[in-house]
C-alpha cells in the first residue's frame, strides 16, 4: 500500500532566507528586520547590491553555490543547491541534503519582472519578449510554494510586515504559510498566462487563458445581498472605467461601473462632440454635434426623464458651461477625458456626484469579450464593425435624403449599445425615442414610439435586427416617420417593403445586425 504523502503543519523557525525581487518595495526593511532575528540572507544581483548599500549581510547566491552566474545571467538560480534547499523534506530528506551539502533554505522572497511592462513598449519584438521571460523566478516561487510545509514564500511587499510580526515569536505558522503559497501560485499563474496571451494568435481557436488583479473590493454588487468586487487586466493602462482617475465622489458601485463602461462604449463610437446618457445600461439619450454644450442639451432632452440619475458620457473636454448645466440635475456620474479646471470647481458643490476623467481616448480596437454561463463563459469579439453609406441599400421605391442616410448612421452607433430587441428613433443626430430589451419587436416599436411622442415625426427608426412581420411597419404608419433601417433578412422582406412602400416609407438595408444580449 502506498503511503499517503504527509505535509508538515507544525509552526517552522526561519534560519536562511533567499531574497531576490523585481519590486523592491520595503525589502531593505524586511531583511533588516530579519538580520536583527539571526536569519542569514542569499541574494542575487540587484537585490543583493541594495541590500550591501543598507549595511545588511548577505551572501551572493554564487558564492553559496560555487557556481557563478552564466549566459548573461541565465543561469544563476537553477541549481541543486538552491532547488534542494527549497524543496527537500526536512523530517525526510536530511541524509540527501547533508550527502550533497545542501543547506535548507526556509523563507524565499521573490518576485518577477512585470512581463506586461516589456510588451507594452513601443520597441517592444518577440526577441524581447522573450527575453524578459523570467525563468529562475517561478522556479523558486512554485518550489516554495509546493513545498509549504517547511517553506516560507512571499511574493507581495504588502505581507512583509505580517510575517516579521509572526517571526518575533521565533517561528511562522502553517496557516500564514498556506495562505502565502496560495497567493505565491496566483503570482506564477497570472505571469504565464500574461506571457501564453501575447504568444498566442488573437483567435479563438486555441484554449483560452484569463488573469486578473484585484481593483477594488464593492459594498456589494447588482443588489445587497450580492458580493462584488471589480479586477482589472494586469499591466493595462488603455483609457478605460478602471484606470479613470476620479476626482470625487464615493467609491465606484457595481452598477456604476457597468453603465459607466457602457456609456463610455457608446461614446467612442463617435468623431464629432458627443453626449451619451445612460441609465441601467440603456443609452436613453445620445446626440452628437458642433458645439458641445448644445450637444449634451439634446442628449439630456432627448429622454430627460430616464436621465434623472443616470451617467453623462462626454468624448470633449468638460467645459465650465456644460458643468453648470449638469449640476442642475442629479445624476450618478460625469465621465470625460478631461476636465477644465473651473468645471471640477462646479462639480465639488455635488459631494455625491462621482467625476471620471478617463484621458484622450478614440474608437474602440477589437478585442475579445466575455460572459460568465453556468460552467464555463462565452466569449467573441467585441461588436466594433463600422457601417458607412457604402453598406446601406434603399429596397423601397421611396429614398432617404442625405440627411436622412446620416441620422441611419448615428442610430447605427447608438442602437448597438442597447439591449436587444431594440429599436431607436432619431432625428438630427439626436436620440428621440428608445424601445430596448423587449421580448417583442413589435412591442419596442411601440415603446420607442411612446418615448418620443410627437417628437418622432421626421425621424429615421432603426431596427437592430430584421422585422419578421409587417406589424411594425403598420403601428408607425401614422407617426410621420418617413425611414426605416434595418438589416433584413427575414423570409417576409417582401411583405414588410410592401408595406412601406404602401405607407411611402423609405426602408433601407445594413445587411448586418447589432444584436446585444
Amino acid at each position: 500500500m502506498i503511503k499517503k504523502p504527509y505535509i508538515n503543519q507544525n509552526p517552522i523557525k526561519i534560519n536562511r532566507a533567499l531574497i531576490s525581487v523585481f519590486d523592491k518595495t520595503n525589502v531593505v526593511c524586511l531583511a533588516q528586520s530579519l538580520t536583527n532575528l539571526g536569519v542569514e540572507i542569499l541574494s542575487t544581483g540587484g537585490t543583493a547590491k541594495a541590500l550591501r548599500d543598507a549595511d545588511i549581510p548577505v551572501t551572493d547566491v554564487s558564492d553559496y553555490t560555487k557556481f557563478p552566474e552564466i549566459m548573461d545571467g541565465r543561469v544563476k538560480t537553477i541549481n541543486p543547491l538552491v532547488g534542494g534547499g527549497i524543496l527537500g523534506l526536512r523530517d525526510k530528506h536530511s541524509v540527501d541534503a547533508k550527502e550533497n551539502d545542501i543547506q535548507w533554505i526556509d523563507l524565499v522572497v521573490c518576485n518577477l519582472y512585470p512581463f506586461s511592462e516589456t510588451i507594452s513598449r513601443e520597441d517592444c519584438d518577440l526577441a524581447l519578449a522573450i527575453e524578459n521571460v523570467d525563468i529562475g523566478g517561478p522556479t523558486m516561487i512554485r518550489s516554495a510554494a509546493k513545498n509549504v510545509g517547511w517553506v516560507c514564500v512571499a511574493v507581495d511587499p504588502s505581507d512583509y510586515s505580517s510575517i516579521i510580526d509572526e517571526l518575533q515569536s521565533g517561528e511562522i505558522s502553517f496557516e500564514a504559510r498556506k495562505q502565502l503559497s496560495t497567493k505565491a501560485f496566483g503570482h506564477t499563474a497570472q505571469y504565464d498566462t500574461i506571457i501564453h496571451n501575447y504568444l498566442k494568435d488573437n483567435n479563438l481557436s486555441d484554449d483560452l487563458s484569463l488573469t486578473f488583479e484585484k481593483h477594488s473590493e464593492m459594498r456589494y454588487g447588482e443588489n445587497p445581498h450580492q458580493s462584488a468586487a471589480s479586477y482589472k487586466i494586469p499591466g493595462n493602462n488603455e483609457p478605460n472605467v478602471l484606470n479613470a482617475t476620479i476626482h470625487q465622489g464615493k467609491q465606484l458601485s457595481y452598477n456604476n461601473i457597468m453603465d459607466a463602461d457602457g456609456a463610455l462604449a457608446c461614446v467612442r463610437e463617435f468623431d464629432k462632440p458627443a453626449c451619451v446618457v445612460v441609465k441601467h445600461s440603456n443609452p436613453c439619450g445620445v446626440a452628437s454635434g458642433g458645439d458641445l454644450l448644445d450637444v449634451y442639451n439634446r442628449a439630456f432632452n432627448a429622454d430627460s426623464l430616464s436621465a434623472f440619475g443616470g451617467i453623462i458620457a462626454l468624448n470633449r473636454t468638460c467645459t465650465k458651461a456644460v458643468a453648470e448645466e449638469i449640476s442642475k440635475i442629479f445624476v450618478e456620474i460625469v465621465l470625460a477625458p478631461n476636465f477644465e479646471p473651473e468645471a471640477l470647481v462646479i462639480f465639488k458643490k455635488k459631494k455625491k456626484l462621482r467625476v471620471l476623467e478617463i484621458g484622450e481616448f478614440g474608437k474602440r480596437s477589437p478585442k475579445i469579450e466575455v460572459r460568465n454561463v453556468d460552467g464555463g463563459l462565452l466569449v467573441q469579439d467585441t461588436d466594433t464593425n463600422i457601417l458607412t453609406k457604402e453598406h446601406l441599400n434603399t429596397v423601397t421605391k421611396a429614398q432617404p435624403s442625405e440627411q436622412n442616410i446620416e441620422t441611419a448612421l448615428f442610430t447605427w452607433k447608438v442602437l448597438r449599445h442597447a439591449k436587444s430587441n431594440g429599436i431607436l428613433i432619431a432625428k438630427d443626430n439626436t436620440t428621440v425615442g428608445l424601445g430596448a430589451g423587449q421580448v417583442s419587436r413589435v412591442d419596442a416599436v411601440h415603446m420607442a414610439l411612446r418615448k418620443g411622442g410627437d417628437n418622432v415625426r421626421g425621424g429615421v427608426l432603426a431596427s437592430d435586427a430584421f422585422f419578421p412581420f409587417r406589424d411594425s411597419i403598420e403601428a408607425i404608419k401614422d407617426s410621420g416617420i418617413k425611414v426605416v433601417v434595418q438589416p433584413g433578412g427575414s423570409i417576409r422582406d417582401q411583405e414588410v417593403i410592401d408595406a412601406c412602400n404602401e405607407y411611402e416609407i423609405a426602408m433601407i438595408f445594413t445587411e448586418t445586425r447589432c444584436f446585444k444580449h
